[in-house]
Protein backbone atom coordinates (compact mmCIF):
# COMPACT_ATOMS: atom_id res chain seq x y z
CA UNK A 1 0.00 0.00 0.00
CA UNK A 2 1.43 3.36 -1.05
CA UNK A 3 1.06 5.93 1.74
CA UNK A 4 0.28 9.42 0.43
CA UNK A 5 0.30 12.86 2.03
CA UNK A 6 -1.76 15.55 0.29
CA UNK A 7 -0.06 18.94 0.80
CA UNK A 8 -2.54 21.50 -0.50
CA UNK A 9 -4.26 24.42 1.21
CA UNK A 10 -7.59 23.94 -0.57
CA UNK A 11 -9.99 21.81 1.52
CA UNK A 12 -11.87 20.61 -1.57
CA UNK A 13 -8.64 19.22 -3.01
CA UNK A 14 -7.66 17.58 0.27
CA UNK A 15 -11.06 15.93 0.70
CA UNK A 16 -11.40 15.10 -2.99
CA UNK A 17 -8.10 13.21 -3.15
CA UNK A 18 -8.93 11.43 0.10
CA UNK A 19 -12.33 10.35 -1.29
CA UNK A 20 -10.78 9.31 -4.62
CA UNK A 21 -8.66 6.62 -2.98
CA UNK A 22 -11.02 5.65 -0.17
CA UNK A 23 -11.67 2.21 -1.67
CA UNK A 24 -8.27 1.73 -3.29
CA UNK A 25 -6.30 -1.45 -2.67
CA UNK A 26 -3.02 0.20 -3.66
CA UNK A 27 -3.09 3.79 -2.37
CA UNK A 28 -3.94 5.19 1.05
CA UNK A 29 -4.12 8.91 1.85
CA UNK A 30 -2.73 8.99 5.39
CA UNK A 31 -2.77 12.74 5.97
CA UNK A 32 -3.09 16.25 4.63
CA UNK A 33 -1.19 19.48 5.15
CA UNK A 34 -2.29 23.03 4.37
CA UNK A 35 1.09 24.74 4.89
CA UNK A 36 4.74 23.82 4.50
CA UNK A 37 5.14 23.78 8.30
CA UNK A 38 2.42 21.14 8.52
CA UNK A 39 4.02 19.28 5.62
CA UNK A 40 7.47 19.04 7.24
CA UNK A 41 6.01 18.18 10.66
CA UNK A 42 3.90 15.37 9.21
CA UNK A 43 6.69 13.83 7.13
CA UNK A 44 9.06 13.98 10.11
CA UNK A 45 6.70 11.95 12.29
CA UNK A 46 4.98 9.61 9.82
CA UNK A 47 5.96 6.99 7.27
CA UNK A 48 5.14 8.67 3.95
CA UNK A 49 5.88 7.19 0.52
CA UNK A 50 4.59 9.96 -1.77
CA UNK A 51 3.78 13.62 -1.21
CA UNK A 52 1.31 15.28 -3.57
CA UNK A 53 2.59 18.85 -3.27
CA UNK A 54 0.76 21.97 -4.41
CA UNK A 55 3.09 24.42 -6.19
CA UNK A 56 1.62 27.45 -4.39
CA UNK A 57 1.25 25.99 -0.90
CA UNK A 58 1.49 28.76 1.75
CA UNK A 59 4.64 29.85 3.62
CA UNK A 60 7.42 28.64 1.30
CA UNK A 61 7.17 28.48 -2.48
CA UNK A 62 6.74 25.00 -3.88
CA UNK A 63 10.18 24.52 -5.42
CA UNK A 64 11.94 25.65 -2.23
CA UNK A 65 9.73 23.34 -0.17
CA UNK A 66 10.53 20.52 -2.58
CA UNK A 67 14.27 21.05 -2.20
CA UNK A 68 14.04 21.12 1.60
CA UNK A 69 11.88 18.00 1.66
CA UNK A 70 14.21 16.03 -0.59
CA UNK A 71 17.25 17.13 1.41
CA UNK A 72 15.74 16.07 4.73
CA UNK A 73 13.80 13.01 3.47
CA UNK A 74 15.47 11.80 0.25
CA UNK A 75 13.45 8.57 0.13
CA UNK A 76 10.09 10.37 0.00
CA UNK A 77 8.81 10.78 -3.57
CA UNK A 78 7.22 14.09 -4.51
CA UNK A 79 4.67 14.83 -7.22
CA UNK A 80 4.06 18.52 -7.90
CA UNK A 81 0.32 19.10 -8.25
CA UNK A 82 -0.53 22.48 -9.68
CA UNK A 83 -2.75 24.73 -11.75
CA UNK A 84 0.41 26.30 -13.19
CA UNK A 85 1.34 25.48 -16.78
CA UNK A 86 3.03 22.09 -17.04
CA UNK A 87 5.41 23.02 -19.84
CA UNK A 88 6.62 26.02 -17.82
CA UNK A 89 7.20 24.36 -14.45
CA UNK A 90 7.56 20.61 -14.90
CA UNK A 91 11.18 20.60 -16.04
CA UNK A 92 12.26 22.94 -13.22
CA UNK A 93 10.54 20.87 -10.54
CA UNK A 94 12.00 17.63 -11.89
CA UNK A 95 15.47 19.22 -11.78
CA UNK A 96 14.79 20.22 -8.16
CA UNK A 97 14.00 16.63 -7.17
CA UNK A 98 10.35 15.96 -7.99
CA UNK A 99 9.43 12.55 -9.36
CA UNK A 100 6.44 13.82 -11.27
CA UNK A 101 4.27 16.77 -12.26
CA UNK A 102 0.47 16.76 -12.45
CA UNK A 103 -1.69 19.60 -13.69
CA UNK A 104 -4.90 19.96 -11.69
CA UNK A 105 -6.82 19.68 -14.93
CA UNK A 106 -5.84 16.03 -15.46
CA UNK A 107 -8.30 13.18 -15.51
CA UNK A 108 -8.66 11.78 -11.97
CA UNK A 109 -7.51 8.33 -13.11
CA UNK A 110 -4.13 9.82 -13.97
CA UNK A 111 -3.54 10.81 -10.34
CA UNK A 112 -3.46 7.19 -9.22
CA UNK A 113 -1.34 6.24 -12.21
CA UNK A 114 1.20 8.94 -11.31
CA UNK A 115 1.35 7.97 -7.63
CA UNK A 116 1.95 4.30 -8.37
CA UNK A 117 4.56 5.06 -11.00
CA UNK A 118 6.69 7.33 -8.80
CA UNK A 119 6.27 5.04 -5.79
CA UNK A 120 7.90 2.32 -7.90
CA UNK A 121 10.82 4.56 -8.79
CA UNK A 122 9.55 6.03 -12.04
CA UNK A 123 9.16 9.59 -13.31
CA UNK A 124 5.72 10.86 -14.31
CA UNK A 125 4.96 13.59 -16.84
CA UNK A 126 2.14 13.75 -19.35
CA UNK A 127 2.55 12.30 -22.82
CA UNK A 128 2.00 15.76 -24.26
CA UNK A 129 4.91 17.24 -22.31
CA UNK A 130 7.14 14.30 -23.16
CA UNK A 131 6.50 14.93 -26.83
CA UNK A 132 7.19 18.67 -26.50
CA UNK A 133 10.46 17.99 -24.73
CA UNK A 134 11.44 15.44 -27.35
CA UNK A 135 10.60 17.49 -30.41
CA UNK A 136 10.91 21.07 -29.04
CA UNK A 137 8.10 22.44 -31.16
CA UNK A 138 9.16 25.50 -33.13
CA UNK A 139 5.65 26.95 -32.86
CA UNK A 140 5.99 27.40 -29.08
CA UNK A 141 8.89 29.83 -28.87
CA UNK A 142 8.19 31.27 -25.39
CA UNK A 143 8.16 27.81 -23.80
CA UNK A 144 11.30 26.78 -25.67
CA UNK A 145 12.95 30.01 -24.58
CA UNK A 146 11.91 29.37 -21.01
CA UNK A 147 13.67 26.03 -20.79
CA UNK A 148 17.01 27.86 -20.92
CA UNK A 149 16.40 29.00 -17.35
CA UNK A 150 17.76 27.20 -14.31
CA UNK A 151 15.48 26.07 -11.51
CA UNK A 152 16.67 28.91 -9.28
CA UNK A 153 16.07 31.44 -12.06
CA UNK A 154 12.52 30.11 -12.38
CA UNK A 155 11.97 30.69 -8.66
CA UNK A 156 13.30 34.25 -8.81
CA UNK A 157 11.25 35.08 -11.90
CA UNK A 158 8.08 33.70 -10.33
CA UNK A 159 8.59 35.78 -7.19
CA UNK A 160 9.36 38.90 -9.23
CA UNK A 161 6.16 38.31 -11.20
CA UNK A 162 4.28 38.07 -7.89
CA UNK A 163 5.50 41.56 -6.99
CA UNK A 164 8.18 40.61 -4.46
CA UNK A 165 11.10 42.98 -3.90
CA UNK A 166 14.73 41.82 -3.93
CA UNK A 167 14.90 41.85 -0.12
CA UNK A 168 11.87 39.58 0.25
CA UNK A 169 13.05 37.24 -2.50
CA UNK A 170 16.43 36.97 -0.77
CA UNK A 171 14.75 36.12 2.54
CA UNK A 172 12.42 33.53 1.03
CA UNK A 173 15.13 31.76 -0.99
CA UNK A 174 17.84 32.16 1.68
CA UNK A 175 20.04 34.24 -0.61
CA UNK A 176 21.64 37.66 -0.23
CA UNK A 177 20.25 40.64 -2.13
CA UNK A 178 23.33 40.88 -4.35
CA UNK A 179 22.76 37.33 -5.54
CA UNK A 180 19.13 38.12 -6.32
CA UNK A 181 20.28 41.10 -8.38
CA UNK A 182 22.65 38.79 -10.25
CA UNK A 183 19.78 36.43 -11.03
CA UNK A 184 17.70 39.36 -12.29
CA UNK A 185 20.53 40.36 -14.61
CA UNK A 186 20.79 36.80 -15.93
CA UNK A 187 17.04 36.65 -16.47
CA UNK A 188 17.07 39.87 -18.46
CA UNK A 189 19.89 38.57 -20.61
CA UNK A 190 18.35 35.14 -21.19
CA UNK A 191 14.88 36.54 -21.87
CA UNK A 192 16.29 39.28 -24.08
CA UNK A 193 14.94 42.29 -22.18
CA UNK A 194 16.70 45.34 -20.71
CA UNK A 195 14.33 46.53 -17.97
CA UNK A 196 12.15 45.14 -15.18
CA UNK A 197 8.84 46.07 -16.84
CA UNK A 198 9.68 44.02 -19.94
CA UNK A 199 10.95 41.20 -17.73
CA UNK A 200 7.61 41.04 -15.92
CA UNK A 201 5.77 41.15 -19.25
CA UNK A 202 7.84 38.16 -20.32
CA UNK A 203 6.93 36.41 -17.09
CA UNK A 204 3.23 36.99 -17.83
CA UNK A 205 3.70 35.64 -21.36
CA UNK A 206 5.13 32.52 -19.73
CA UNK A 207 2.13 32.31 -17.39
CA UNK A 208 4.20 33.10 -14.28
CA UNK A 209 1.46 35.05 -12.47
Amino acid sequence: MVKVLVADNHPIVQKGIKALFKSSNNIEVIGRAATTSELFDFVASNDVDVVLLEMDIPEINGITALRKLKKEHPDVKVIMFSSQAEDVYAVSTLKAGASGYLAKSVDVDMIGEAILKVANGGIFISNELAQRLAFDESTNKPRRFFRRLSTREVEVLKLLAAGRRNKHIAEELNLNEKTVSTYKARLMRKLNVDNLVDLLQQAKALELY
